[in-house]
């Protein structure tokens, strides 16, 4: 059998040529870097704080935004669902996604919520209709190796590299930190105010403070040294070490605002250290803070808030002069704090809501709903704007088990209002 000839093999010539120039828009079309936008349709919901109690449950961790909306991180997409308070997720109500970068992380103040993503780009989006208020290149995140569970709760409540801070002036500043540099930029309007060249692996950032400093620890070129750089123009202020502390530092952020943005205090220890060292910020040097020394003590309104023998109890962070005790909870532990409320656990389960300046009990109730019973023990937390939200872990806990031996279910948040 021959091959065509004549007016045969120019209609096959043009036949292979236009299935090669499909197949060519179709690899384009499913391969090539893509960004789908799907803005709401409906009017942005009101805020209605509801009764306290249990809201609800949900597969995946909600992050709260103006008090109005839930949003939500997937593999390649964020999105938003309403009401704030329904008892299960619902159909977004508007959606952000893209191709083939991967989510990293999600930040939100106000109505602006900003997303990091796998190729460095940062994309703020406007919280009432999902549409893209801007856009910029930002570091390429840093490698954590870190699981990434399926309810996305590192990705919405603790992403790393991610940070908010305010200015004195009243501006709010987006500080995004990668493996080998870190930038500042405006909330609004996303303009570049800094960006600074990082040393690699051996720094490392903590968070944000409340006073407009990036926190980190660099251990370049001798024992670990927490330094603070300013969020308005990248220049480190301060370079500092605990007195006495040891050559290696682990150093956790206290009272921060939502994740590890805004944070007030830190606590500083040795590798393995059950407790450590705490301390207050400000525009200078650290303060000690000894009342925030104990393992699980935690900051709000420079109250240092701590469990001692079954009584939940508020001192001063400065002088640490008791202020106030709450006793007859039993074994408690303190599980998130949030302006004007704090929140323990207790041993059954029960979520307490205290008044973190007076002690004095804002509401009581059984953290269950349905049928799913209160044998689970606490994963990662949130609080903001008088909700909380918990993982709920199988018991006993296998941090190396896969995503459905280690939730409780498959809605494995619950969530509260307090």
């Amino acid at each position: 059998m021959g091959f065509p000839k004549g007016p045969r093999r120019l209609v096959a010539v043009v036949a292979a040529l236009v299935v090669t120039a499909a197949v060519a828009v179709i690899v384009h079309r499913v391969l090539a870097p893509a960004e789908v936008s799907t803005v709401a349709r409906g009017g942005y919901p009101a805020a209605a704080p509801p009764a306290a109690g249990v809201v609800g449950r949900l597969p995946v961790a909600p992050l709260i935004v103006d008090s109005r909306l839930r949003v939500y991180a997937a593999h390649r997409q964020v999105y938003a669902d309403r009401p704030v308070d329904g008892r299960h997720r619902t159909t977004p109500y508007w959606s952000y996604r893209r191709w083939p970068a991967e989510l990293t992380g999600v930040v939100a103040s106000g109505r602006t919520v900003v997303s990091r993503w796998s190729d460095g780009r940062v994309v703020a989006l406007d919280a009432s209709s999902g549409r893209v208020l801007w856009r910029a290149d930002g570091p390429v995140p840093t490698a954590s190796g870190a699981v990434v569970r399926r309810t996305g709760a590192a990705t919405v409540w603790n992403p790393r590299g991610l940070y908010l801070t305010d200015l004195v002036d009243g501006r709010t500043v987006v500080v995004v930190a990668g493996a080998a540099d870190a930038r500042g930029m405006e909330l609004v309007g996303g303009r570049e105010l800094w960006r600074v060249n990082l040393p690699g692996d051996c720094r490392s950032d903590v968070g944000t403070t409340a006073s407009g400093q990036l926190i980190g620890v660099d251990t370049c070129a001798g024992p670990a040294t927490v330094e603070f750089r300013d969020a308005a123009d990248g220049v480190v202020r301060e370079r500092w070490r605990p007195p006495g502390g040891p050559d290696e530092l682990v150093v956790t952020p206290l009272g921060c605002r939502t994740g590890r943005s805004d944070c007030p205090g830190l606590r500083t220890a040795g590798p393995g250290d059950a407790g450590g060292r705490g301390w207050l910020l400000g525009g200078g040097e650290p303060i000690a803070a000894p009342a925030l020394d104990p393992a699980g003590a935690t900051l709000i309104d420079e109250q240092a808030i701590s469990v001692l023998d079954g009584a939940v109890v508020g001192r001063s962070a400065r002088s640490g002069a008791e202020l106030w005790r709450s006793a007859g909870l039993g074994p408690a532990r303190v599980l998130a704090v949030q302006p004007g409320r704090v929140h323990l656990l207790t041993e059954a389960n029960d979520l307490v809501t205290l008044d973190p300046a007076t002690g004095v009990q804002r509401s009581r109730f059984s953290l269950n709903v349905g049928s799913d019973g209160t044998g689970w023990v606490p994963g990662a937390v949130a609080a903001v704007d008088g909700y909380v939200a918990v993982e709920r872990l199988r018991e006993p806990v296998d941090p190396d088990g896969d995503d459905q031996r280690y939730y409780l279910t498959a809605e494995a948040v619950i969530l509260a209002a307090t």
